[in-house]
């Protein structure tokens, strides 16, 4: 017969919940300019403007990223997106706080309903990873976001307007909310019957592909909603063979999984990087959507491609490429009632 003792620790040692993989690498990212400049073997004299950019900014990258970033070499396009720099602390004309009128666009706080058909819920200020190029880095997440459990307001707003269709989980990066998070998130929308479609925007299966796991998969195949992912990836270097099962597990899954890049100085302006990046998201099982050009957020300005650029990039790509691994050039503007194509090219 079992003790007293031994079966209160049995009861004990099985109630206690098992924190996911993913969770406790997310409670492990790099958040130290020097500990990031130590783990690449990068010239310490970059630490002091890195430690003041990020005072403006925090550092935040896990270390699945880092681990795909050469050591050594400051130019690395994945680095590059993540390294605080000086530059940011300076004052760029035309780049704003807001560079794409959120705020303005907010009808009840965390819920922002820029597009006919779709609006788009703040759902956390969390995140994985800080991009620098971030257009929310400024975001007042504070007063501006959807409350811990779904705002009756923000509910209140879907279910009064019937032309929504579609809801948008984005932030920070909804897949750092835990999977009881979600499912309550999920379980508020479905019960509004003129929704139909539930789009998650990420970056986590790219920089954590950790958190694909059995608990997510079994998230996104329950419901009466269609669910579209929606990832984050600018360069090739971000998928390696982890992130491609990830990805490929999400498609399995069901989910329709799209891919939007923003095109960025020294990361991807190029067409082989381009070309690279489509081709490798192909083979993950995602189609290119969106490449975005810059959204004028201040402290990125060293990020900007022009226009006239960016164009030339996207002709040439249409000449190596079948239409359907070229993504739409947009970019966002304030007020306007759509993304805004910079080029409009022909499916080839």
């Amino acid at each position: 017969m079992t003790s007293p003792i031994k079966r209160l620790m049995i009861t004990r040692s099985t109630s206690v919940k098992h924190t996911p993989k993913w969770q406790t690498e997310l409670a492990h990212v790099i958040s130290d300019p020097a500990e990031l400049l130590r783990r690449l073997s990068l010239d310490s004299a970059l630490l002091p403007a890195a430690q003041r950019a990020a005072r403006l900014f925090p550092l935040r990258v896990p270390e699945g990223f880092i681990a795909r970033m050469k050591p050594g070499d400051v130019n690395d396009p994945l680095l590059r997106q993540i390294l605080p720099l000086d530059v940011e602390c300076d004052a760029a004309p035309g780049f704003a706080a807001d560079p794409v009128g959120d705020l303005d666009a907010m009808p009840v706080p965390g819920l922002l309903h820029k597009y006919h058909g779709r609006v788009l819920l703040i759902a956390t200020g969390a995140c994985a990873v800080h991009c620098r190029y971030c257009f929310r880095r400024h975001f007042p997440y504070g007063e501006a976001q959807a409350s811990r459990d779904l705002g009756r307001a923000a509910l209140d707003y879907i279910a009064a307007d019937s032309s929504i269709r579609e809801v948008i989980l984005s932030g920070g990066d909804p897949l750092s909310l835990n999977d009881r998070r979600l499912t309550g998130l999920m379980s508020r929308i479905e019960v509004i019957a003129h929704v139909q479609r539930l789009r998650i925007h990420t970056r986590l299966p790219v920089v954590l592909p950790e958190r694909v796991d059995d608990a997510l998969l079994n998230w996104l195949q329950s419901g009466r909603l269609k669910k579209i992912v929606v990832i984050h990836a600018n360069h090739a270097n971000e998928i390696d063979r982890a992130v491609a099962g990830a990805l490929n597990r999400l498609a399995k899954g069901g989910a329709t999984l799209l891919n939007q890049s923003v095109l960025l100085r020294g990361v991807n302006d190029s067409v082989e990087a381009l070309r690279s990046l489509s081709e490798a998201l192909f083979a993950a099982g995602v189609l290119p959507y969106y490449l975005h050009q810059l959204d004028k957020v201040q402290g990125a300005a060293h990020f900007d491609v022009s226009a006239q650029c960016a164009t030339v990039l996207l002709r040439e790509l249409n000449d190596r490429l079948p239409g359907y691994l070229v993504p739409r050039l947009v970019v966002e503007q304030a007020g306007a009632l759509s993304k805004t194509p910079v080029i409009i090219h022909m499916a080839l």
